[in-house]
Parts: structure tokens; sequence; C-alpha cells
């Protein structure tokens, strides 16, 4: 019976001192006389005077994957883990327009490499020693040249400390490297949280087992701004939950309330991503997040905090308010106050054209 072979190195069970041939398939289909069948080539560099007896080396010619390659599995992947984990509670894309522009990019030939990666967060339940079931979130991050390179995973859970939260997220990454390195890996990252996560809760951390960079990690902290898109925002309910929530959570921005309705929250990532989980749980006709900005602060002084702000509170901003319900805002003056703002570009990424 005939059978595959990977690449790779192989013993030959052909003996008879035919010559190598300069080509060789990656993978082969051997049958039982020790007869080959070419199915992929690679170079082959043999030993032991030209004979098909001995350790073969087999040197693969694999192209690199190109961009548009790299993204049809990320679309693909995305697909995968919407089938499989349906409910908000469990996955989240929180970059819709991030997975809109790489669709973009996929299907039309001369589409320009998105602008910002896919991101996206996966709520895992992992068993603690104690038999009991303890919740980690999944923050990650898909860059362009993923699968080719990891995705950024970072694991939270109110349960860790700061020293375990790094020491498990520098192992998840040590996984993903000797595991995973070029194939989609976000179900095999999502297991081993599921498998590994709970047991770093109760675990004691000598100060040896984080490196120094590790500890310089522990301090870091990101800077975010959501760009958040709804149809529309008229209700005064959530008009003052929007105003009370981002005081509550020290984020600033601003919110235009009409049609379409658009906020903008900034500061820390935990707290935006709070904001957008209670912001969510309303009920909307339709409610996204149109771009996303994550920066990293080395340090997370308050000083480097501030600096990063665009606006100095959250305010509600109407602009010339009109229509037959005096619903519809002036675009105009909103993209000169975006433009004062120095967040210009964001009105083509709301609107698709650019402002004036």
């Amino acid at each position: 019976m005939a059978r595959s072979r990977p690449a790779g190195s192989f013993t030959s069970s052909q003996g008879d001192g035919q010559p190598l041939p300069r080509v060789l398939p990656a993978r082969c289909i051997v049958g039982s006389g020790g007869e080959w069948e070419v199915v992929a080539h690679a170079r082959c560099l043999g030993r032991g005077g030209g004979s098909t007896t001995g350790r073969l080396e087999l040197v693969l010619e694999a192209a690199e994957m190109t961009n548009r390659e790299e993204a049809e599995i990320q679309i693909s992947e995305l697909d995968l883990l919407s089938s499989m984990f349906p409910y908000e509670e469990e996955f989240t894309v929180t970059d819709q327009l991030a997975v809109a522009e790489l669709k973009h990019f996929v299907e039309n030939e001369s589409a320009e490499m998105p602008s910002s990666k896919v991101q996206f967060i996966l709520n895992v339940k992992s068993e603690d020693p104690s038999a009991s079931m303890v919740e980690f979130s999944m923050v990650c991050a898909l860059p362009f040249k993923y699968p080719s390179v990891l995705p950024e995973i970072t694991v939270r859970s109110p349960l860790l400390s700061r020293s375990q939260q790094v020491q498990l997220n520098s192992d998840l990454k040590t996984y993903l490297m000797q595991n995973c390195s070029g194939e989609p890996c976000v179900l095999s990252a999502r297991e081993w949280v599921k498998d590994q996560a709970a047991a770093y809760i109760d675990r004691e951390l000598s100060p040896s087992s984080v490196t120094p960079s590790n500890a310089v990690q522990s301090e870091d902290v990101v800077f975010t701004r959501l760009w958040i898109y709804s149809h529309h925002i008229y209700n005064k309910q959530k008009r003052k939950n929007i105003i009370e929530w981002s005081k509550e959570l020290s984020l600033t921005g601003f919110c235009m309330p009409g049609k379409p309705g658009v906020v903008c929250v900034e500061g820390l990532q935990s707290s935006c991503e709070e904001f957008w989980s209670r912001i969510r749980r309303l009920t909307w006709k339709r409610i996204l997040i149109r771009h996303r900005e994550d920066i990293s602060l080395e340090g997370g002084c308050l000083a480097e905090i501030q600096k990063q702000r665009k606006f100095s509170t959250l305010e509600e901003k109407c602009f010339d308010a009109h229509g037959a319900r005096g619903n519809h805002m002036d675009l105009g003056q909103l993209y000169q106050f975006l433009e004062e703002k120095g967040c210009a570009d964001i009105f083509q990424m709301y609107f698709g054209v650019e402002g004036h």
C-alpha cells in the first residue's frame, strides 16, 4: 500500500544505485517497490555517492505568503471564531471598521493595505484547582503579517496580580512561539488559556521568577481612544449615561447626538473597554466601534497619559442642528472641530468622504 511521506529527511528503500534526481518531491507517495511520484518539488542534496540509499536532505523553496493571502486567512479565522462563539459574552470584535477594510482589501486587487489591525476579545472560562470556574479575557490584535507573525494577545483577569499576569502572558507567548509559528493560532491560544490560566492565580511567584524586562512591562499602561458610531442618538437617558459614565471612568472626548451619533472616548484602556461594555448593552438600532487607537505608555505616569489626550473633558457637542426633527448636525462644523483637535482623518472613516 502506498503511503505519504512528509517533507524532511528520510531513507529510501530503493538501493539499486540509480543516480539521484536533482529534483525530489517535497512530499512523496512511496509505493511498496520504493518508487516515488512527484507531488511538489524541492531541491535535493544527496549523500552516499549519488545513490538513492542514504539520508536525503530536502531544502524546501516555499514562497512567503502574500499580504492578500494573509488577509484571507485572518478573515477565515474570524469567521470560524464567530461560528464557534456566537454570543457577545464569548467573542466580540472591537473594531468593525478594521474587519471591513480587511475584507475590502481581499476582494479588490487595487485596494490599499488596511489602516487598522483587526482587534477582538475572547472570554474564556478556566477551572482552578478548587474546581470553581474563573473567567479570563483574551484581548487580541492581528498584525497585518499574521499568521506569518504571532498575534498580539494579552490575557487579563481581576483575580490575577500584576506579576501573575505578566508571567501568564510571557508563558503564553513562549508556547505560541514554540508550537504555532506561521500558522493560525488563536484557537490554540484559547485552549492553552482554558487549560493553564487558572493555575496562575494560586501560583506564588518569587521576585526572581519575573525577568527585569517583564518587570518593566508590568508597569506599562495602554492609552486608548475609541471612535464609536451609532445610527442615531436621541434618547436623553442614553445621552446622560454617556456623560456620567465617562466622568466616572475618567474619560475625555465628546458626544454628538442626532443622526448619525458620534461618540469619542479616550483614557486608560481598561476604562475605555468598561465604557464600551456598558454602552453596547443598551438598546441601539446600530452601534459599533469605527476606529480604535491604542498607545503603549512605558511607565504610565499621569503626565504621559494627559499628554496623549486630545480633549480636556467629555461634553456633548451640537453643530447647528437642522432637519424636520432638528436631529441632523452640520457635518462641516464637525469636520472643523475634529481638525482643531488633530483628528481630521477620522471624518473619512465615519462618512467615507474627505471633510472640508
